[in-house]
């Protein structure tokens, strides 16, 4: 295990291939964005949000139309099915972030950049699944605790391909830093909730829009709080 100390890491150096657990990162380096309150821009992070898929609406459609392929395609597979999809949806999901990450750091984006998160898989589908189960246990458990851990962990992604980080490190962090402004992101996850639910009542096509939208929004967020320690992705 790799411990990465310093408050800019240079993790470029680091290659990571899909089946890598990740790194240890130095918690000092988040002891500003843990201890610090900070304002949520809901309206602003939506409205940058619409107008990165704006200028790229092509690449951001055509990459949506291939995640509803793939859940059409597993759902035909019975449990097999589930099993693959549950697998490669955090990898594809963060195909968002990263084509984010490099239109908000002014770089060069091309079509495969979407499929850059699968050169993270093991430490996002661990991420997920992990998450997943405990959000699970907490919404058994009274529902909040499970309210709670699903805001908690809405940068976790965003840390794994940014700092190269392993997964359980990913979520703990991303708890700190959201727990400090914790109402202010539910009402962000909210409004994330509400886009897409416009989009699926839009007879389901409405989500071709919303879901990258929403998707470079919560990106967005994390770059204004957190900010991008990496230029490669």
């Amino acid at each position: 295990m790799i411990l990465l100390t310093g408050k800019r890491l240079n993790v470029e150096k680091i290659t990571m291939a899909s089946f890598d657990f990740g790194v240890k990162v130095d918690p000092q380096v988040f002891e500003r964005q843990i201890n610090t309150s900070v304002t949520v821009n809901i309206q602003d992070y939506i409205k940058q949000g619409w107008e990165m898929f704006k200028e790229h609406v092509g690449e951001f459609l055509g990459f949506t139309l291939i995640i509803f392929v793939a859940y059409a395609v597993s759902s035909k597979l019975a449990f097999a099915g589930s099993l693959i999809i549950s697998a490669v949806v955090a990898s594809l999901s963060a195909g968002y972030s990263i084509a984010a990450f490099k239109l908000m750091s002014g770089q060069q984006f091309e079509f495969a950049d979407f499929f850059k998160g699968f050169n993270y898989f093991l430490p996002l589908f661990l991420a997920s699944l992990a998450g997943g189960f405990l959000v699970g246990i907490g919404l058994a458990l009274l529902i909040i605790p499970g309210i709670y851990l699903a805001v908690s962990y809405m940068f976790a992604t965003f840390l794994i391909l940014d700092y190269r980080m392993e997964f359980w490190q990913a979520l703990e962090t991303s708890r700190k830093i959201i727990s400090k402004n914790w109402f202010a992101f539910l009402g962000f996850a909210f409004a994330l909730f509400a886009i897409n639910l416009l989009g699926c009542l839009a007879l389901g096509v409405g989500l071709l829009v919303t879901i990258p939208v929403t998707s470079c929004a919560t990106a967005i967020a994390y770059k204004e709080i957190v900010g991008l320690n990496s230029t490669e992705w």
